[in-house]
């Protein structure tokens, strides 16, 4: 493994040197610990099939928390519940003291959550700036009215988000891309560029669907040291799905094993590749065997 592989501020991209410094989003206040986000007891049903049963788990602060589990194990589910976009049957979904659990999609979002998507939402004529720049629309004071005749107060705070936007440009290795159509990267970048995205909002926690999913071994690499890097550089709690298990046992401090819309097991990725309830489930495989596998995927 390379230098640029190992640490996300390698010139291969991801995490440039300088990362952005965690603020708030261009108040210039310093921002706080993010809070936990505790899913307690959270049952999801569509007319009367159970997608998700009584799910818990806790996202600590500044830690990286993979849900993993097979298809149809309820993943996706939970994402969308986490965000907004389904309301849970029962149960509690809450982002430090606050209560998110039948929250609208925006509001969650202005609480500080933000997700990226597995399948690609990106404009496709908008360059990588302006597409990153869409990430900055919670975050903008201006009205319509100031913006239309560009107001000294409008024309100011809108450099200071194309500034920031090239900040986390530079964080993410696309700084050498933000006047390139971004339908027109590769797909690696791609995915770069809505996690960019995502990361101009200034979430607290950052909700990732499968971000490598597609990839060259290479993409996956400088991916996720990308996400290392957001962790230990920005402290944001990041809640990672994804079904490369080498990119979940290097990156994941924590994992919550789904199946059949059941928590199964939870704990370390060492406690979990071990755990008979998932090697059963989820691996299909002897415990020995998982963990020979996960261990060949996290050695690059």
């Amino acid at each position: 493994m390379t230098d640029s592989e190992k640490t996300p501020g390698g010139a291969s991209g991801g995490a440039a040197a300088g990362h952005p410094e965690r603020t708030v989003g261009h108040t210039g206040e310093e921002s706080h610990p993010p809070p936990p986000l505790t899913v307690t007891d959270v049952t999801v049903r569509f007319a009367g099939l159970t997608a998700l049963d009584s799910v818990s788990f806790t996202v600590e602060p500044g830690s990286v928390h993979a849900v993993i589990g097979p298809n149809g194990a309820g993943k996706s589910t939970c994402f969308n519940v986490l965000s907004g976009v389904y309301r849970a049957t029962s149960g509690s979904v809450r982002l430090g003291r606050t209560e998110l659990t039948g929250l609208a999609p925006h509001r969650v979002a202005a609480l500080g959550i933000a997700r990226t998507f597995q399948n690609l939402a990106l404009p496709p004529h908008a360059t990588v700036a302006d597409s990153m720049l869409l990430g900055r629309h919670r975050l903008t004071r201006a009205g319509f009215l100031a913006t239309g005749l560009r107001l000294p107060s409008a024309a100011r705070e809108a450099r200071e988000h194309r500034a920031r936007v090239g900040e986390i440009a530079e964080f993410v290795g696309l700084a050498g891309d933000l006047d390139r159509p971004a339908g027109a990267l590769p797909y690696g970048k791609q995915k770069l560029v809505e996690l960019g995205r995502a990361l101009c909002m200034e979430p607290t926690v950052l909700l990732l669907d499968e971000p490598v999913a597609g990839m060259t071994a290479d993409e996956r690499r400088r991916t996720a040291a990308v996400v290392a890097g957001v962790r230990e550089g920005l402290g944001i709690s990041i809640v990672l799905v994804e079904h490369d298990m080498g990119v979940v046992m290097r990156l994941a401090d924590a994992v919550t094993v789904l199946d059949f819309g059941r928590r199964i097991a939870g704990g370390t990725p060492a406690q979990v590749q071990s755990d008979p309830a998932v090697v059963r489930a989820y691996l299909g495989e002897s415990p020995q065997s998982a963990e020979t596998a996960a261990n060949e995927e996290a050695t690059p």
